[in-house]
């Protein structure tokens, strides 16, 4: 355990930085709950997906190969499925979609964690920047595609990032997704994060009234496959600090785990998460117009493709 997960107290729901998944859900049963989990097939996703279908529930995996999603939900019981579902490839999620509606499952929670961090190079897909169109078009097309599958009382959870406070002064962007005016790395996974953080804001007002619920979260540093495009000089940082400052996966793990199935996290929506307690976002995350902007010109761009 990380010198700061010893050190760092609890917070007001009973769980804090080193809490793990497993102990955010030890004596819950989740039999009879359906629950998609993106990118299931390594590091938090797959701890998530696996500790979910411990207590009981079915997992609908995804990854960008059938055969990679397939071998993640393998070893998980509950009649876990997988399913194809390249984020930065529109087709894909569109089929993926599909293929979940055949399925006829209801959703209990929809767990959208797969994205990418950092690409070193400006890399676009559709024209539009990579990083923005994974991380947020693609769920957004997933998540928009599937709310006919969600239960009335359906859960849905986006992994953002404490890295959405890189996000441009401005927040998003709107003049220069393609990236091409100016790249930053660093900055445009800020934005994309943020532009998760703004969808779950968001999707919240527009399920206002209702049970379900949509939330954000941080789930931590933890030293993943998600660091795969950083330079080597960072990933040598890692290994030196990481025993003291960086979460395990089953730490990483817990807080979207905690959004998603703990009975307490029902009672919250439009909240931004860490350490599996409710976090303060930076400020402008609360702006509304921004919010609806977005979630425009995300239609727009959708319409398009």
């Amino acid at each position: 355990m990380s010198l700061v997960a010893l050190i760092k107290p609890k917070g007001p729901s009973g769980f804090g930085y080193g809490t793990t998944a497993e102990e955010v859900t030890q004596g819950l049963d989740l039999s009879g709950k359906n629950i998609l989990v993106t990118g299931c097939n390594s590091g938090l996703g797959e701890e998530t997906a696996r500790v979910l279908a411990k207590r009981g529930a079915r997992i609908l995996g995804t990854a960008r190969t059938v055969e990679k999603a397939n071998a993640a939900v393998a070893p998980l019981g509950n009649a876990s499925t997988g399913f194809e579902c390249e984020l930065s490839d529109p087709k894909s999620v569109r089929s993926c979609v599909d293929a979940i509606k055949k399925d006829g499952v209801k959703l209990d929670a929809l767990i959208c964690n797969a994205g990418i961090m950092a690409l070193p190079e400006l890399k676009q897909a559709s024209g539009y920047e990579l990083q923005f169109f994974t991380n947020h078009i693609g769920h957004f097309i997933l998540v928009n595609g599937l709310l006919d599958q969600l239960k009335s009382n359906g859960r849905v959870v986006m992994l953002s990032s404490s890295a959405h406070a890189n996000a441009p002064r401005e927040g998003i962007q709107f003049d220069n997704l393609s990236g091409e005016k100016s790249y930053r790395p660093w900055a445009f996974y800020g934005q994309s994060k943020f532009a998760n953080l703004l969808f779950a804001k968001e999707l919240a007002r527009r399920f206002a009234g209702t049970e379900r619920t949509a939330n954000a979260l941080h789930p931590g540093v933890i030293k993943t496959n998600l660091a795969r495009h950083m330079n080597p000089l960072a990933h040598v940082a890692f290994g030196v600090i990481g025993p003291v400052f960086l979460k395990s996966i089953p730490q990483g793990a817990a807080t979207q785990t905690y959004v998603a199935v703990h009975p307490h996290a029902a009672a919250h929506s439009g909240k931004y998460f860490a350490d599996c307690n409710i976090a303060s976002p930076r400020r402008d995350a609360e702006d509304a117009d921004m919010a609806r902007k977005l979630w425009d010109v995300s239609e727009k761009i959708v319409s398009g493709l």
